[in-house]
């Protein structure tokens, strides 16, 4: 699981030799003008949290304080050892003169205490309570009454997990708290973040990460949980070797605490209603700077979704969301021109981190630069490759049309007329468990995060896969905001997975234009790019939860049913002579588990209860199966 294997300040970045000698000049820099020290700090219940902070050593002016908040280590450790700053764009706020700061939170590595993954937030706290918000509330505390030369005012900011701190951070309500940017923030782990997505478990992320960060830490330390040997190159067969997910269950021994939590949650009850983030967002008094990727494996959902619940439930808060075609964290390292083969035609995350969050934080933090937009969303449209920027999103003006699936693979603006006398359309295909399709045509162990504009070209040339496509568009068409899954369908046993895949095909003469290949890499593109069936958005919808996420119901065999569900947004144009393509299948696999396509438990149930399915998506006048798009004009 990427989103897990890097600290916040020591994701890896592409690095071109051409900075090598000012990364040597900014490390002289630091050292020259900062120190460090260690401290830790008491919370209200008496637990004391490690912190490690980066002073300036400049005393004639007061400084701002930059704070994260981690499950992943404030390494290294010792007042001698030093992050590397220097290599990464966060080497401007120490130029800037800014107090960094980064704390173990409770309960992991060197803080003290019990962990609690995704610890609920107590709205109404009474005498001992204690969330998240109250821990960042005293850390705050405590760094403005005894940091040195500090200016009195605080940012929070993090990535993925410490994402999820900074929403935390958010809610704490302390006055000195100025600005909070959560970036790819986990948000709900059981609808869209990470380890669900609605309702279908994503156990390979799941269990590659929790097999490791998941064992206990019965005292503070130095030192990281060791990993699980997996003695494997083939995740696709691994998955598929190991079986039933009661199987995995039984790799994890007795002492993975979440791990049986995941387990003895099937469904989304108060346990997980109760670690939606979302809860936490009413009354946020700091500036909102919420950062995500379009094309982000782990956490996609949390950004746009953290967002809409400010929005919503703090609509007086001044909130803006940044979201860029970016893969998990990839807006804070170097290179932002590319993900896998897809071209954006400019060095994305350099002009974020010059133009949005270094200046959003100087505003707020040092008064420094003119003033930000209070609300608004900037938003990089792929396949056009430019930035767009709204009053809010979703866009006002995006108009909800319903793309409809025809008979012989065709899709459509206007709804598919009755076949035959009286007789339904459908498009059919046998879903087997024991074969299912795989995310991706790469072997390999470890999930990519490439898959999320990966070509297609794989799944479209397996029976298991419907395929419905436009004939060739005669003007740009350009989506903007959240899409929705409209299928009526019918299965032959009590349940089945639903993956609907949103595509960009290609021309089959497209070739990138040199000048479209932006930094320091080859001008030739070695992907044979004619015809590539670009991954747009995808997602998986457990078919049980059709009706509710709270009380999943089994289908009746041969009943036609609808499935509705809503993907992460989108923001794409297909460009004119491009082909707009949806797939259907109902696995996608080893990315998330496989459904047994019966009616039973699927974190309890066994090897022999996996049946294969035929499944039928209908597309006949009564029963018009489509993808309802959110078209901006």
């Amino acid at each position: 699981m990427l989103k897990k294997i890097f600290f916040l300040f020591a994701l890896s970045a592409t690095c071109h030799s051409g900075y090598s000698q000012s990364y040597s000049q900014d490390s002289a820099w630091i050292r020259d003008n900062y120190y460090k020290i260690e401290r830790t700090i008491t919370m209200r219940d008496g637990a004391r949290l490690f912190t490690s902070i980066y002073l300036p050593k400049d005393t004639t002016t007061q400084h701002p304080i930059l704070l994260t908040r981690t499950p992943y280590s404030c390494a290294p450790y010792g007042e001698g050892k030093w992050r590397n700053f220097y290599d990464r764009y966060y080497r401007y706020y120490l130029r800037e003169g800014y107090i960094m700061v980064t704390q173990d939170v409770r309960g992991r590595w060197m803080s003290e205490g019990q962990f609690a993954d995704v610890r609920p937030f107590i709205k109404e706290k009474k005498a001992g309570d204690i969330d998240e918000a109250s821990d960042t509330y005293d850390a705050i505390d405590w760094l403005v009454k005894n940091l040195p030369f500090n200016n009195g005012r605080v940012g929070v900011f993090g990535i993925s997990y410490p994402g999820f701190y900074s929403t935390m951070a958010a809610a704490c309500g302390h006055p000195a708290l100025k600005a909070v940017s959560p970036q790819a923030p986990v948000t709900d782990w059981f609808q869209g973040d990470d380890f669900h997505h609605n309702g279908a478990f994503f156990a390979m992320d799941g269990w590659s990460f929790y097999s490791s960060f998941g064992k206990p830490r019965p005292q503070p330390t130095m030192t990281g949980p060791s990993g699980f040997d997996f003695h494997s190159d083939d995740n696709y067969q691994y998955y598929l070797s190991t079986g039933a997910l009661k199987n995995i269950m039984k790799l994890t021994g007795d002492s993975i605490t979440f791990w049986k939590d995941l387990y003895a949650h099937p469904n989304r009850d108060e346990w997980w209603k109760t670690r939606d983030a979302r809860t936490a967002l009413f009354n946020i008094r700091p500036a909102i700077l919420v950062v995500g990727g379009l094309f982000d494996a782990e956490d996609c959902f949390g950004a746009w979704n953290v967002y809409k619940a400010i929005k919503k439930q703090s609509p007086e808060t001044s909130a803006r969301l940044v979201m860029g075609p970016w893969f998990h964290g990839q807006w804070a390292g170097s290179d932002g021109t590319h993900l896998g083969n897809i071209e954006f035609g400019s060095n994305t995350s350099f002009w974020y981190q010059n133009s949005i969050e270094i200046p959003f934080f100087n505003y707020y933090l040092k008064g420094k630069g003119e003033a930000p937009p209070t609300q608004g969303a900037n938003i990089f449209f792929s396949g056009e490759n430019k930035w767009r920027s709204f009053p809010v999103w979703p866009a006002a003006e995006a108009v909800q049309q319903t793309l409809y699936f025809q008979p012989e693979g065709g899709l459509s603006w206007e709804k598919p007329v009755r076949a035959g006398s009286g007789g339904d359309a459908y498009s059919e295909y046998t879903s087997d468990p024991a074969h299912p399709v795989p995310y991706t045509e790469d072997v390999h162990f470890g999930r990519t995060r490439e898959y999320m504009t990966d070509d297609q070209r794989f799944a479209a040339r397996r029976p298991d896969v419907l395929v419905f496509q436009t004939g060739p568009l005669t003007d740009d068409l350009t989506i903007g905001g959240p899409v929705t899954a409209d299928l009526k369908v019918s299965i032959s046993t009590t349940d089945a997975d639903f993956v609907v895949k949103l595509i960009d095909v290609f021309p089959d003469d497209f070739r990138y234009d040199p000048a479209q290949i932006a930094g320091p890499r080859t001008t030739t593109h070695p992907y044979p790019m004619g015809g590539y069936q670009m991954l747009v958005r995808g997602d998986i919808m457990r078919g049980r939860f059709r009706n509710s996420f709270e009380a999943p119901a089994p289908f009746k065999p041969g009943k036609v049913e609808t499935v509705r569900y809503t993907l992460p947004d989108v923001a794409h144009t297909f460009k004119k002579g491009h082909r707009l393509m949806i797939q259907v299948q109902s696995s996608w696999f080893p990315l998330a588990d496989r459904n047994p396509q019966q009616f039973v438990n699927i974190y309890t149930c066994d090897d022999k209860d996996f049946r294969k399915s035929v499944i039928r998506v209908y597309h006949d006048e009564g029963h018009a199966s489509g993808i309802i798009l959110p078209v901006l004009k």
